[in-house]
């Protein structure tokens, strides 16, 4: 039989050219971006307290952000935090995975050129030499700014840079620190909304915004409160099993509430106190020795949580959704505080709580890195509530018997003019008598020269007016002109001063009210007394307002609060800043305009006229008599 002769397989052999072409063409492997992390990820000793192979086990908070990565419904990642949570450990294993899984160009905004330069050379390029699968690929030869992959780049920018921000399409847009951006509370072009215009050109590009916040009406939380979704991580109670929020009110020590009523004042805690530890416990103790007894109470059960039970728990925890505003989240925002980290312990949050509640710029340091909320200086904390409590029984346009000034604030407006009459006694005494909207100055003028009744039926008019001279200069300067026996224009100070008004001069030559006084504000100053006094009650010293006082108002006069600021220096000082974004605040300017027009007529010394006392009988004075008459009557003197 014929042995059948079998067909022979030709044999090809591949060269190395080949082999290293067909590496190409493999897919990635599938995996997610924790995954990628826990795999390749080395900390070095340079840049981590705990060097070695990455470990998702040591911060499972930071998996469900890593992995919303590849979420392909997801757009936009904002990540509000303290500080060292882990939020740039986040955005620097993302970026070995995208350029190891997904290469496509990639852009880092920080706030500065130097943070920009210091991050590439002390942060990226370490975790690209590694990692070998990325060293492979990086070429040796790139800049600081901008990393050259075999099929990507990393461009580094800064955020006061519009051409950096506007050059390229990106893929992956980071977004550092964004609450030390320009722009967040200043009339200047937004750098985050102009890095995102990059993003649009790729259908599945990622935006990730993280920060820790100063003020609410900042980057971060307006991303914050801007989200789709809002999560928060819970752990379960080790006790009772419950699922629950670590917050810093249930942090106790000894002394507690005494500390708040120090920091905040006790109109912001006063529904707390019950809550916490007796005031009188702690005496004697300093404050590290009072923190040694801190501990976590939890919520639900009452049952005391210690730092190693935290840590077991959070282990355990999840994020879930506090708040969602549609069905479909593109923009997703995770929040985080400082008791979830695994490197503090109870203690030295409360600690440092206790070494800060003194000073306001370090207990705003503390409310943001700390606890990752926005600051509000809440001693001088102002509410639309409070401004009712300081209802009299007056009705409106009725003055106050004690009342011995009236004076007038304008605000105005492109579209209107706001106005506030004041009554003012002694002591700073005052209260609101009318306020409201006007469409002209005229109308103005004919609510200024109206003639106000006293409780027993005395007619009053305004002694003076302040004018905002800042917009439509002059037009104002032109109806305080013909209006100058009770009208002067203001104009409010972009610097501190040393007094709380400065007399000046109107220098327009072409104006009619050209040599005029103009009267310069400290806005700044008078808010201070407005806040303060509006927590006195009703009686004398004061701030009030008539009985049916309106919500507008009330709201618009509360609209500010005061918060740390950087200067151009680098310093920072307290400003009165809006509490939230676009707050209108009119009736706001309107008051301490009424109020400098009182300062300006001697409104501190009003009590003094009351307090003079009558003047002595005068002794008799000698008759002189006339030279001529003193002869005539002693005639037969010689």
């Amino acid at each position: 039989m014929q042995r059948l002769k079998q067909k022979r397989m030709r044999k090809y052999v591949c060269t190395q050219y080949q082999k290293s072409a067909l590496a190409y063409l493999d897919p990635p492997e599938e995996m997610k971006v924790s995954e990628w992390a826990e795999r390749y990820r080395m900390l070095d000793s340079k840049t981590s307290a705990e060097p070695g192979p990455w470990s998702n086990e040591r911060t499972p908070y930071l998996v469900e952000i890593m992995d919303e990565f590849i979420n392909y419904e997801t757009e936009e990642i904002i990540f509000c935090k303290c500080t060292q949570i882990g939020g740039t450990e986040v955005e620097l294993n993302v970026l070995g995975y995208a350029a190891q899984q997904d290469p496509a160009p990639v852009e880092v905004v920080y706030p500065t050129e130097a943070m920009a330069n210091s991050f590439s050379e002390k942060r990226i390029k370490p975790m690209v030499e590694n990692i070998p699968t990325l060293y492979q690929k990086y070429d040796r030869n790139s800049g600081n700014l901008e990393l050259d992959f075999d099929d990507m780049f990393i461009k580094l920018v800064w955020s006061n840079s519009p051409s950096g921000l506007a050059s390229f399409a990106m893929k992956y847009l980071f977004l550092d620190e964004v609450d030390k951006y320009p722009g967040a509370s200043k009339k200047e072009s937004d750098p985050i909304s102009l890095a995102k215009e990059r993003t649009k050109t790729f259908r599945n590009s990622k935006v990730y915004i993280t920060s820790t916040p100063t003020i609410r009406t900042n980057h971060i939380w307006r991303e914050k409160e801007g989200a789709d979704a809002e999560k928060h991580y819970f752990i379960p109670c080790p006790h009772c099993g419950e699922f629950i929020e670590l917050r810093f009110d249930n942090l106790r020590w000894p002394g507690k509430d005494k500390d708040l009523v120090e920091a905040y004042g006790e109109d912001a805690i006063k529904e707390k106190l019950d809550l916490l530890e007796p005031v009188n416990e702690g005496e004697g103790l300093s404050n590290a020795d009072r923190a040694e007894y801190a501990f976590y109470v939890c919520q639900e059960c009452g049952c005391v949580i210690s730092d190693a039970q935290k840590q077991a728990a959070v282990k355990r925890g999840h994020w879930e959704i506090v708040r969602q505003k549609t069905r479909f989240v593109k923009k997703v925002c995770f929040w985080i505080n400082t008791l979830y980290s695994p490197f503090v312990r109870f203690s030295e949050i409360a600690k440092e709580f206790m070494d800060s509640k003194s000073d306001p710029e370090k207990l705003q340091n503390f409310v943001n890195s700390w606890l990752a909320e926005p600051w509000e200086d809440t001693k001088l904390k102002t509410s639309a509530e409070l401004v009712l409590e300081r209802q009299t029984e007056l009705p409106v346009l009725t003055v106050p018997d004690w009342a011995k000034l009236l004076t007038g604030g304008v605000d105005v407006q492109q579209n209107c003019l706001y106005w506030t009459i004041r009554a003012w006694g002694d002591f700073i005494t005052s209260q609101n008598i009318a306020h409201g909207q006007a469409y002209s100055f005229k109308d103005i003028e004919d609510v200024m020269n109206l003639q106000y009744l006293t409780e027993s039926g005395t007619p009053v008019v305004v002694n003076l007016c302040l004018i905002d001279s800042g917009y439509d200069a002059d037009n104002v300067y032109d109806f305080c002109a013909y209006n100058s026996d009770w009208a002067l224009p203001c104009k409010g100070s972009s610097n501190p001063m040393k007094s709380h008004f400065m007399i000046s001069t109107v220098n327009k030559d072409y104006s009619k009210a050209y040599g005029m006084n103009l009267v310069m504000v400290d806005s700044g100053k008078y808010k201070d007394m407005i806040a303060g006094r509006m927590h006195k009650p009703n009686g004398r010293g004061s701030w009030m307002v008539y009985k049916g006082c309106d919500m507008e108002y009330a709201e618009q006069v509360t609209s500010e609060h005061k918060v740390n600021a950087k200067t151009g220096n680098g310093k920072t000082r307290l400003e009165w800043a809006p509490k939230y974004s676009h707050a209108p605040n009119h009736y706001l300017d309107c008051e301490c305009y009424a109020m400098a027009a009182a300062d300006t007529l001697g409104l501190r010394g009003l009590y003094l006229q009351d307090m003079q006392q009558e003047l002595p009988e005068q002794r008799k004075q000698k008759q002189y008599i006339p030279e001529e008459d003193w002869i005539n009557q002693n005639e037969n003197w010689v």
